[in-house]
């Protein structure tokens, strides 16, 4: 596997001849949606398994990594739930400004991409600057594997407190951190947790992994929560209203990041077949304990929020 320059605003991943994702850098989605370098996926057959700017959630953009509550700041897009009102439309959609990239790799190693961002305000103040790696690599003839991992750190002169529209006050909505978005297609899809099928009632619990398979069985992906900082974390998905996973640790609680401090958030994506779950404890487990072992930030200074 290997990135390649695809244009101005976007690298591509290239597996034997074909392209099994993109990396958008600078995207050129309004402000409204908080701009924010995304990943478009497939299978190695080629089949799409990430939606881009969905009807129903324009600011949803394959996979990313998307925070609707930093401080006052939104970096989900669109409205800002406020407790007693709903979604409102507020002044305070960031976005994340990239600032450099590096992809190395040849066709006989894993892929990988190192690249440098600012998280800006509506205001274009900064907020967090991160540091971000992507590492894509072969399982076997039909899966192949993605890992992200982001060290963010608060550039601002206070504590910053992340958190979710649950941690704010809505029931069972605590969305917020490394988000897939599937294709439409996939909408009522197999959602499988450790324990078996769970479906919708996997969000808000904990689990070392989630899969969702599509409807027609044409693919799958398998996520795991990667980051050791956040064991035994809450999920949050979907597949009834569409097809949506994400690790969440600030679902239910708002974690409070001292100034100048950091913390890191990451996991791993298994893209392939409808039954790619059955890798979770083999080449699944492996990469997540090789990115545990290679921790962006050996140590974080962070606590728990009251609310």
């Amino acid at each position: 596997m290997q990135f390649i320059a695809a244009g101005i605003d976007r690298v591509a991943l290239r597996d034997e001849g074909r392209i099994i994702a993109e990396y958008v850098f600078r995207p050129s989605e309004p402000q409204i949606e908080s701009p924010r370098p995304y990943l478009t996926l497939r299978t190695r057959a080629g089949i799409d398994v990430t939606a881009h700017r969905p009807a129903d959630h324009v600011w949803h953009k394959g996979l990313s990594l998307a925070l609707p509550a930093v401080g006052s700041h939104n970096f989900w897009g669109g409205p800002t739930y406020v407790h007693g009102e709903g979604y409102v439309q507020l002044a305070n959609n960031g976005a994340q400004v990239h600032r450099g990239l590096r992809a190395e790799g040849h066709d006989d190693e894993p892929a990988r991409i190192t690249s440098s961002l600012t998280w800006r305000s509506q205001d274009d103040e900064p907020v967090l600057s991160e540091r971000r790696r992507i590492t894509a690599d072969v399982v076997d003839e039909q899966t192949w594997a993605l890992t992200w991992e982001s060290d963010l750190r608060n550039e601002t002169d206070a504590p910053l407190a992340f958190g979710s529209p649950t941690s704010k006050g809505r029931e069972n909505a605590g969305y917020a951190g490394i988000f897939w978005r599937g294709p439409e297609s996939f909408r009522g899809g197999v959602i499988t947790a450790p324990d078996g099928r769970v479906g919708d009632e996997a969000r808000g619990r904990v689990a070392p992994w989630l899969s969702y398979a599509a409807p027609d069985r044409s693919a799958g992906v398998l996520m795991l929560n990667a980051d050791g900082a956040f064991d035994s974390e809450p999920w949050f998905a979907r597949s009834e209203e569409y097809a949506g996973l994400n690790p969440a640790p600030f679902f239910h609680e708002e974690t409070v990041l001292d100034r100048g401090a950091s913390l890191t958030l990451a996991a791993v994506l298994l893209i392939g077949g409808p039954d790619v779950h059955e890798l979770a404890a083999t080449a699944g487990a492996e990469r997540v304990a090789r990115v545990r072992r290679s921790a962006l930030v050996p140590s974080r200074t962070r606590e728990k929020s009251p609310v």
